[in-house]
């Protein structure tokens, strides 16, 4: 879908928003765009998973518009963040940060709303990302809730009017359903200017174009009136339980709404009060639950900072909780305890006695009692990180990894998407390979049902995030072969996952020949050439830079007529896979005259002088790198 990969490139244009850009701009305006620029930069595996699906069907096509929508938003608000700020004096300075939080505040609610009304029956996500989901939609309504008392239902109504503006056929109406119920907030809206204001500014920030904004306004304006004080003070139930969140009993709640939070004391991630705080490596402290989910995740840096993680110890900030309790105590707010609906419990009661039942029936003498009870492990271990822990300790993996062995698909991939799910905490890869695992994982992975396969393939990649499994993987005979045959033969998502694990597995020295003798090159090829398939050309070169630093593989790249591609990327590309694209040409001909001459007589000298002048800086210096070796070349 155009509008899709269309969202890919708006994610990725505010992800690379950074504190120099905002260099110009005011506060708040400064921090609001700093922290709106990390929150989008969460939604990057979202939008890529969603572009890669494709073309699904209306109520598909209806959500990924109403995304794209809510992206452009969040877009024109960092641009205002870029504008160069105009002098103002004090009353004038009061109106532009009442009208900044206005704006603010409505581009993060449409962002949380089209977070809750994904239609997961149409677009399939995975687990990793659907937890990301919930920990940004979380992120976003506390960030609402934080920026001041404006009534959301105000928001509700204008998008809705908005959307048939934009769009006659009104299909976008049905964004409003399954919205998140939010509390009731002080109206701000019983004047007449202040919702003409309202309305303006949210209209400004949707990209209605100045010479509709004035009767659009006025029109909104009067509908809106119509509605009566009492419709906006509704008793409105509390936030669902069903958000990723910690919460306190409702005496709680009172009190800790009536004062204010200190910021050291909130979560970066949910914005709550931590009950548990934890430094890791960057020096950074979060709430327990919330960093260890994020790290669950699959994610490797700081949230606040974007740095990278040297390593996922989770060290206990006893100093700050010490603090807090103190707060606590002086405010008479008691800490917030685990709420029994966040998420984190198991389904069938908790009870570690229903779970060693469920694993005592995956070595059941009946067939569809071992099914059922890999499918429940299944669903359970996806759901939460004390789910995963408490499966592993009843000694689950064992009696899953026999299970990879069964003759009915359905069991084994039930099986297999079982381990890949306990996989994603950390301590469980360990326990998974000393299993046995890996060997019939790539049975699976050889003979299994085409999601088995996915999953199994997904699972490699999960183990080799540990970098002695790589070693492990790589050396078990027929592993980056079936890879290699998923590659080049699977699905959309067989060959998406494939690619991920043997990128991963590439990294270490040993692997890199291994997947060229293997056959890797071939695919990677025709990768290069397949603009149909989003990622393709991404994945392709992301293995082959990891590849061609190796000298046999370097040859064999050479060897498989790859330059001619690589020098194609560089004319018509996008920018990122024209950096790439760059350097893997530079490792191909540094002290390689061949292919330095080879590259001359193919043209390469026009795209790399534009690309030396218009590229990324790293391309820039591949490029000008390149153009000095093909000078010296023309000399000699």
């Amino acid at each position: 879908m155009a509008k899709a990969e269309a969202a890919v490139r708006i994610v990725r244009e505010i992800a690379a928003v950074g504190a120099a850009d905002l260099a110009a701009a005011a506060e708040p305006l400064r921090s609001d765009c700093l922290r709106l620029a990390r929150k989008v930069s969460l939604f990057s595996h979202l939008v890529a998973e969603v572009a890669e699906a494709g073309a699904g069907d209306a109520a598909a096509a209806a959500w990924v518009e109403e995304l794209f929508r809510a992206l452009q938003a969040a877009r024109r608000f960092v641009e205002l963040g870029r504008a160069p700020a105009r002098a103002a004096g004090a009353s004038d300075q009061d109106a532009i940060c009442n009208n900044v939080a206005i704006q603010f505040k409505f581009v993060t609610w449409q962002l949380q709303a089209v977070l809750a009304s994904l239609p997961q029956s149409c677009i399939q996500i995975s687990d990793e990302v659907q937890e990301e989901v919930d920990l940004v939609r979380a992120q976003l309504q506390r960030e609402m809730e934080k920026k001041g008392n404006l009534d959301v239902n105000i928001f509700s109504k204008i998008h809705d009017i908005l959307a048939l503006h934009v769009d006659s056929a009104g299909s976008q109406s049905e964004q409003s359903h399954g919205q998140p119920e939010i509390p009731q907030m002080e109206n701000l809206c019983n004047g007449h200017l202040e919702l003409q204001n309202i309305v303006k500014l949210v209209s400004e920030i949707s990209g209605v174009p100045k010479s509709d904004a004035e009767s659009l306004t006025s029109k909104l304006t009067e509908g809106l009136e119509d509605m009566t004080v009492a419709n906006f003070t509704k008793p409105v139930n509390v936030v669902s339980q069903s958000s990723d969140e910690i919460k306190g009993s409702p005496e709680t709640h009172k009190k800790s709404d009536s004062v204010a939070i200190p910021e050291d004391f909130r979560c970066p991630i949910s914005l709550e009060l931590m009950r548990d705080p934890v430094i890791v490596s960057t020096g950074q402290t979060y709430e327990r639950a919330f960093i260890q989910r994020w790290i669950d995740c699959g994610n490797r840096t700081c949230p606040k900072t974007q740095q990278k993680l040297q390593n996922l110890t989770l060290t206990p900030n006893y100093a700050l909780r010490s603090l807090i309790l103190q707060w606590c105590e002086e405010k008479g707010i008691k800490l917030p305890t685990r709420s029994k609906n966040d998420g984190s419990s198991i389904e069938v009661g908790g009870e570690r006695v229903a779970i060693e039942t469920l694993v005592r029936n995956l070595s059941s003498c009946s067939l569809d009692e071992r099914k059922s009870a890999a499918a429940e492990i299944r669903s359970l271990a996806k759901k939460s990180t004390d789910n995963r822990i408490l499966l592993a300790e009843s000694s689950a993996i064992p009696a899953l990894v026999k299970l990879l062995s069964s003759k009915d698909l359905k069991t084994q991939e039930h099986a297999v998407t079982s381990l890949l799910n306990l996989s994603i905490y950390d301590q469980n890869k360990e326990l998974i390979v000393v299993a046995g695992a890996i060997v019939p994982i790539i049975q699976v992975l050889r003979k299994g049902g085409m999601e088995a396969r996915e999953n199994a393939a997904a699972a490699i990649f999960s183990l080799s995030l540990i970098d002695d499994n790589k070693i492990t993987i790589g050396s078990t005979p027929g592993a980056i072969e079936a890879l290699v045959e998923l590659l080049q033969s699977g699905s959309p998502r067989g060959r998406k996952d494939a690619a991920t694990a043997l990128f991963n597995l590439c990294i270490y020295k040993g692997n890199k020949v291994r997947a060229v003798r293997a056959g890797i090159l071939a695919p990677l090829i025709h990768m290069l050439q397949d603009s149909s398939r989003n990622g393709a050309v991404d994945e392709a070169l992301a293995i082959l830079s990891v590849l061609v630093s190796h000298h046999e593989c370097k040859t064999a790249i050479a060897k498989a007529h790859a330059i001619p591609f690589l020098i194609d990327l560089l004319r018509s590309s996008q920018a990122r896979n024209k950096e790439n694209a760059a350097a893997i040409l530079l490792a191909l001909c540094k002290r390689d005259a061949e292919n330095l001459a080879c590259i001359g007589r193919l043209g390469a000298q026009i795209p790399l002088t534009e690309l030396a002048k218009t590229g990324t800086d790293r391309a820039k210096r591949k490029a000008t790198s390149l153009l000095e070796h093909l000078s010296k070349l023309q000399v000699l």
